[in-house]
């Protein structure tokens, strides 16, 4: 009867992180650039040593679970703000930099300038280019810290991805290829790190498609997520069930054996 009780429990492991896996896609689903999280089988026994703080191989038929990283391109949104900028390349990405020097990689092109004119992310990493931080400190900047159409302002993103101020050349964004996106590590909603298996590569001008003006959003179905939940909550609410049902007989059996 224990074994029932752990095997319903650990069956209810991988349901656990199925759970988080999904909701955390449906939170995401307006998020820029989101790349959804997906689930694959491998075998648990981590889970299981957790679980009873066992050691050793886990059972042939134990419930396996993982997770990986879906970076099919989302769609592309018009909105005409020259600081939107999707990549039309499907391994593609901006580079960012945070005021220590690391370096993230992310698919959401959307930017904003600080008051020192630089480019950056919506949390604040700076956009580089060639040359380093993307800054643009001859443009208007309003008093929330965005970019501000002015008659005396023209800022173009090629396609090609070369700045231009004023038909004033700033350089080239800094859009970057990887081969094996399954080496990147997530470290937020949108940004991405290299791990020591990850291929990048600097993208030449020629190989550059970006368009200024739009957004890829997430590639989040928010339907097909929303299916996915019910059928896990349902999976999690039956081994609930098995627990319970195995507790309470195995009370029983102990106040019946008060008897003998």
């Amino acid at each position: 009867m224990i074994k029932e009780i752990y095997t319903a429990a650990l069956g209810m492991l991988p349901q656990q992180t199925k759970l988080e896996v999904t909701a955390n896609n449906i939170a995401n689903v307006s998020t820029p650039g989101f790349k959804r999280e997906s689930v694959f089988e491998r075998n648990l026994i981590d889970a299981r040593g957790n679980l009873y703080n066992v050691q050793g191989d886990a059972e042939q038929n134990d419930p396996p679970i993982g997770s990986y990283t879906d970076f099919a391109q989302g769609s592309f949104t018009k909105t005409d703000n020259p600081l939107d900028i999707a990549i039309d390349n499907k391994n593609g990405f901006f580079v960012l930099h945070d005021e220590q020097g690391n370096e993230y990689l992310t698919k959401s092109g959307k930017f904003k300038i600080t008051t020192d004119g630089l480019v950056v992310s919506s949390d604040d990493k700076m956009l580089m280019g060639s040359n380093g931080p993307v800054n643009l400190q001859n443009a208007l900047i309003n008093s929330k810290g965005g970019y501000e159409e002015s008659k005396n302002i023209n800022l173009v993103i090629t396609q090609n991805g070369e700045i231009l101020l004023n038909q004033t050349s700033l350089g080239n964004l800094r859009i970057v290829e990887v081969s094996n996106t399954q080496s990147l590590e997530r470290v937020s909603n949108s940004c991405f790190i290299s791990t020591d298996g990850t291929d990048i590569r600097n993208l030449e001008k020629e190989e550059i498609s970006l368009k200024q003006g739009w957004i890829e959003g997430s590639n989040v179905n928010i339907i097909k997520e929303m299916v996915e939940m019910i059928e896990v909550q349902r999976m999690f609410e039956l081994g609930s069930k098995v627990i319970h049902a195995n507790n309470e007989t195995l009370e029983i059996s102990l106040r019946m054996s008060k008897f003998y």
